[in-house]
């Protein structure tokens, strides 16, 4: 029986709350968990688009969450969309619309007293052939890691605006690129030739999510959309060297979004994104892959998903997309054999990947569509999983912030 887009379908997740957050409840892909000095849980979102940038919910009773701030865009061409924190201090991308327009690139606000955030400072990214910074990554309070355009760089298609880019924020008032790696071919001047494009899904060869764990420091993790996954040395951050890339677009639709490792099971977990409605795109997966030989990553397996035909017609957007990260800060949830995604119009799931050659599907949470929502059903964009095993999960466009428990 194919499901309605207003029933609620689970399995060993439970609705703990529910809130809409005062009526701006679009929110992108930035989630961040704050532990703070008054001993409160304050979690950081980051909004879909104008108007709200970010908002903070004190979940330290995750039955009764409470906004404590909600700030504001300065124009409707700027989306804050990516945030992640570390202490007590937050990192906030800025992409625009359009090239040559400001602010494009990231903040630093120091958000000691969370109702109080304060603009520590912002590095500009915006140029004539730039948007600014779709992603960050920071974990360590001392680099962040992004996707990212910059004044000097001039891409051979525009679709290719973003790359990789290593700033030093020790000094957080004074922060400084340190290094960068583009996608040979990308930039004007390169001696490699363009590269051929995806007949169909030409979703540029550019950075999205550019991960360093503190296990290998000197390795970034990076999805490069069409470009596929990317390992990159970073040993010396002024000189990224390309250590892998996995590319499997064509013959699949591309959008290499997240490249997650396992550690302790030399695996790396790959999504795709989703972009287009109504199963336009499909598959959209999540690959396991087998990194014993770094240089040559091999794909082994992906994620059990529902029917195509479920899902895909109910309105928006179905497949995968954002993965709880095993974020390495306090507060943040860690596993190697529970993996939590979201899938958009499929819900928040959960699979079990202790075999990896037969991941196998194990919780799932999918809300009504929200009231408002212009999907006409559920359109969950990302999920951060915290260290009592709550998983926080937020609406695209209009349903806001679901908590949810596993029961498994």
């Amino acid at each position: 029986m194919k499901p309605r887009p207003d029933q609620t379908l689970s399995l060993n997740m439970k609705l703990v709350s529910h809130h809409e957050l005062q009526g701006f409840g679009g929110i992108g892909e930035g989630m961040g968990m704050q532990l703070s000095r008054d001993a409160r849980r304050i979690l950081w979102l980051a909004h879909e688009s104008a108007p709200k940038n970010f908002t903070a919910v004190d979940v330290t009773d995750p039955k009764n969450p409470r906004v404590v701030v909600q700030t504001e865009l300065p124009h409707a061409k700027v989306r804050s969309n990516s945030l992640d924190v570390v202490g007590d201090i937050m990192a906030v991308a800025y992409q625009t619309s359009a090239v040559n327009t400001q602010p494009a690139g990231f903040d630093l606000f120091d958000i000691g007293e969370p109702e109080n955030p304060k603009l520590i400072s912002h590095f500009d990214a915006s140029g004539e052939h730039s948007r600014g910074v779709h992603a960050v990554w920071f974990v360590d309070g001392e680099y962040v890691h992004m996707a990212s355009g910059a004044p000097d760089f001039q891409p051979t298609n525009p679709a290719d605006d973003q790359f990789y880019r290593i700033v030093d924020v020790r000094k957080p008032a004074k922060p400084e690129e340190v290094g960068r790696w583009w996608m040979p071919g990308t930039r004007v001047g390169d001696s490699t030739p363009p590269l051929a494009r995806h007949p169909r899904f030409d979703s540029g060869y550019r950075a999205h999510n550019t991960n360093v764990f503190p296990q290998r420091p000197d390795r970034a993790y990076v999805g490069y959309i069409s470009g596929g996954a990317v390992i990159l040395d970073i040993a010396d951050k002024s000189r990224p060297k390309l250590v892998a890339n996995w590319r499997y677009s064509p013959p699949y639709t591309g959008f290499t979004h997240t490249v997650l490792p396992l550690f302790e099971r030399e695996l790396l977990i790959v999504s795709d994104e989703c972009v287009h409605p109504d199963g336009k795109d499909w598959p959209k997966l999540v690959w396991v892959v087998d990194a014993r030989l770094e240089s040559n990553p091999v794909p082994i397996s992906t994620f059990p998903l529902p029917p195509v035909e479920a899902f895909a017609k109910n309105g928006g957007r179905f497949g995968a997309h954002n993965l709880h990260e095993n974020l390495p800060v306090p507060g943040s949830w860690k596993s190697e054999d529970v993996i939590v995604g979201t899938f958009f119009g499929g819900g928040v799931r959960a699979f079990d990947v202790s075999n990896p050659y037969q991941p196998q599907e194990i919780a799932y949470f999918v809300p009504p569509a929200p009231r408002l929502s212009r999907a006409g059903s559920i359109q969950l964009n990302d999920v951060y999983v915290d260290d009592r095993r709550l998983v926080y999960t937020v609406d695209r466009f209009a349903g806001g912030l679901y908590v949810l428990e596993m029961t498994i």
